[in-house]
């Protein structure tokens, strides 16, 4: 049976933070079950956002090394200014999601944290919530939030409570081999976004779950 799954990122790097492991283990679970991934992004860098043409050049130069590493079916870029989404912005998104989640009938959905400080996170999380309603969109059968570090672990209130614990010991190596393709987004430790501390909360949610290392999911909905 085919199965059908989409990543949602604010920004290129959010889907192989929070999924990273999970994406590769869905790739190789896919030669037995048909298994399709696709990758929704949301913002990109432009020269019309005040962005060099090095900058522009060199991101897009990055989307498609990661495209080519996971073997997505299929890529979709909103190209939104980043760090500049606001409440204006969702009737577009909405209308966007619309026409990507209607065309690949995603099973699974992977999407932000509701609670993420950064306020992209937020905005896109509200912008797809019309599609969490069962009897217009009855192919999606389960929703998970991402634990996107340096994001998900800055709440005050209402924090990230993982409750879905998947197994990434065999990927660990190819999901930070990916992640750093994005050389601009990652530093050195104590940076939050450093191959150690990537490794680091790897472990940790490995040691609740009784693996090596593992990444960890809200489970918004599951249908049986």
């Amino acid at each position: 049976m085919t199965k059908n799954i989409l990543i949602v990122s604010p920004h290129p790097d959010d889907e192989t933070l929070g999924a990273g492991g999970i994406i590769i283990k869905h790739k190789e679970e896919g030669t037995r079950d048909a298994t399709r991934i696709y990758w929704c992004n949301i913002t990109n860098v432009k020269v019309e956002y005040g962005f060099s043409e090095e900058d522009v050049k060199r991101r897009n130069e990055e989307i498609k090394q990661v495209i080519s590493m996971y073997g997505f079916n299929g890529f979709f870029n909103f190209e939104l200014k980043p760090s500049s989404l606001t409440d204006n912005e969702i009737p577009i998104l909405i209308e966007n999601f619309s026409k990507v989640i209607n065309k690949v009938k995603p099973n699974i959905l992977y999407i932000p944290f509701f609670n993420d400080p950064h306020s992209d996170h937020r905005v896109v999380f509200k912008a797809l919530y019309p599609f969490f309603k069962s009897f217009r969109y009855p192919f999606i059968k389960k929703i998970l939030m991402m634990e996107i570090i340096s994001e998900t672990d800055n709440q005050f209130t209402n924090p990230f409570k993982p409750n879905v614990f998947v197994d990434i010991s065999d990927y660990i190596e190819k999901k930070l081999q990916i992640i750093s393709i994005y050389k601009s987004e990652l530093g050195i430790h104590p940076f939050p976004r450093s191959l150690e501390n990537i490794k680091n909360l790897a472990a940790y949610r490995g040691s609740q779950c009784n693996c090596k290392y593992a990444e960890s999911f809200m489970l918004l909905k599951e249908i049986w």
